[in-house]
């Protein structure tokens, strides 16, 4: 059951009086959930307890974090239904990328837990003293990495459980012997806080430090930005666009201590399409790029979203088959009316610079909140 409260290690909390709602994108409508956004005090606890956490946690063995991840997958794999529904509500995605998704969760969350194991990761170096090297004697050098402390993760939009809550910046974190405070993305937030359970499950199953996890609403960017400029706060994890990235970036180099931004940021894509290529299979690659640039409503952050080829018949032919193929695919709901609103803004935008020329335009009528792909071609031969 979705309570819309903070996870602040083990307890539940609802200090602040501002709350929000997800979105349905599919039925057009706010989710049943509010969520009660952190305050400053409930920052500063799940900070102080992962502080805590992190005094023992660091010192933990591989197998006893790996036995915590492990019994995450776990605990994720035992919400079932409850877990796919509340994804898909969220989302509007389909049911069988939800399954898929939380099968790449627990097998990331498996994969770190058996590289921790067996120790390597620390790549631990120990070079011995040579007194009596010449000209100059060698001292004895001992290096290894070791876990910094407290990270904050930021989950991402079109992946409520991959890169989210317990994706792939959360397992490496916990991995390495940092705590988590997971910054919970507010269009997936109910998704975000069945998965803490989950997590926070495992955590008691397993006896870590209290504290070494905790999950944060926000509907904004206050109670990431304060996140990030916490003192104790010593790395963040974004999954994102550029511009929030770039924000969070700044604000992590602009503190007394600045600390890493592990920022997978953008998603341009450029793809070079080579003469000899669209001779010899143009037609098939037209056909799986049509796949590929509108696989999840374009929200993948490896759809192709500029393709540069040399001017000449090939390309033209090319474009061509593009263009056909991508109208034969009917559109599908985007994740949120907001997004829904930047693409058509986007599309605009691009559509009305000079030299653009518009070579394929979905105009059928869809399903509110379903994104209609434009194909544009720059055309003119000082291109």
């Amino acid at each position: 059951m979705i309570s819309g409260t903070n996870a602040i290690g083990n307890k539940a909390s609802k200090q602040g009086e501002k709350t929000f709602k997800t979105f349905d994108p599919k039925n057009n409508e706010n989710t049943e959930w509010t969520f009660y956004e952190a305050t400053t005090n409930e920052i500063n606890e799940a900070v102080a307890l992962a502080t805590d956490a992190y005094a023992v946690y660091k010192d933990y063995s591989g197998e006893k974090r790996a036995e915590f991840l492990e019994a995450i997958a776990d605990e994720i794999e035992a919400l079932g239904d409850e877990l796919i529904n509340t994804y898909c509500r969220e989302s509007g995605l389909p049911q069988g990328r939800a399954v898929g998704e939380r099968g790449r969760t627990m097998g990331q969350l498996r994969a770190f837990a058996t590289l921790i194991k067996q120790g390597s990761w620390v790549e631990a170096v120990i070079e011995k003293a040579q007194p009596d090297r010449e000209p100059l004697p060698k001292s004895d050098i001992r290096k290894m990495l070791f876990p910094l402390g407290p990270v904050v993760v930021f989950g991402a939009s079109n992946f409520p459980l991959a890169f989210s809550t317990a994706g792939g910046d959360t397992a490496s974190a916990l991995a390495a012997g940092c705590p988590v405070i997971v910054k919970s993305h507010p269009m997936h937030a109910g998704t975000g806080e069945l998965v803490s359970s989950a997590i926070i499950n495992a955590a008691k199953r397993t006896g870590m430090p209290n504290g070494v996890f905790s999950n944060l609403n926000s509907g904004g960017i206050e109670v990431g930005q304060q996140l990030v400029k916490h003192p104790k706060v010593k790395a963040v994890g974004f999954t994102g666009s550029i511009h929030g990235g770039t924000a969070l970036y700044k604000l992590a180099n602009e503190r007394d201590e600045p600390i890493p931004v592990f920022a997978e940021m953008g998603s341009i894509n450029p793809v070079v399409l080579l003469p000899s290529a669209l001779e010899q299979e143009g037609d098939t690659w037209a056909t799986k790029y049509a796949s590929s640039i509108t696989l999840g409503a374009g929200q993948f952050c490896t759809n192709p979203g500029l393709i540069l080829g040399v001017q000449g018949e090939h390309l033209n032919e090319f474009i061509d088959t593009l263009s056909k193929e991508i109208l034969k695919l009917e559109p599908t709901t985007m994740l949120h009316p907001n997004i829904y609103a930047k693409y058509v803004e986007g599309k605009k935008e691009l559509s009305e610079q000079d030299g653009v020329v518009i070579t394929a335009e979905y105009k059928k009528d869809v399903k509110v909140n379903s994104g209609q792909p434009l194909i544009l071609k720059v055309s003119g031969s000082d291109f």
